[in-house]
């Protein structure tokens, strides 16, 4: 039996420059919002565009690459897995989020 994989591919725009941290260990993070745009056709004929928004995050030395190049509105081709995290926010609500956690990255439209 072939074993069922997560993987995640996505051609977008980012919505935002990557907010760059660094976490303990010295260890950095990248992390912004991808846009996917599908049009369509309703029941009557109109065209429709449905935008959903994708957190992608990137470690390492994907990280050092979209510091260095990634800009909001740029076209780019993510390669990933989905992550499921829970966190607590600033007023004590637990929250989840689901997260593209990013092996390869191609800039398609690079930045002016």
């Amino acid at each position: 039996m072939n074993m069922i994989k997560n993987k995640v591919q996505l051609i977008g725009h980012l919505g935002q420059t990557p907010e760059i941290k660094k976490i303990e260990g010295g260890k950095k993070l990248a992390s912004m919002s991808l846009a996917t745009k599908e049009n369509y056709k309703d029941a009557n004929g109109e065209k429709i565009t449905d935008t959903q928004w994708h957190q992608v995050v990137a470690w390492g030395k994907m990280a050092d690459f979209a510091e260095k190049y990634l800009v909001k509105g740029i076209q780019v081709a993510v390669d990933g897995k989905l992550v499921n995290r829970q966190y607590v926010d600033k007023t004590g609500v637990k929250r989840s989020v689901t997260e593209i956690h990013v092996h390869e990255l191609l800039i398609i439209t690079p930045k002016k």
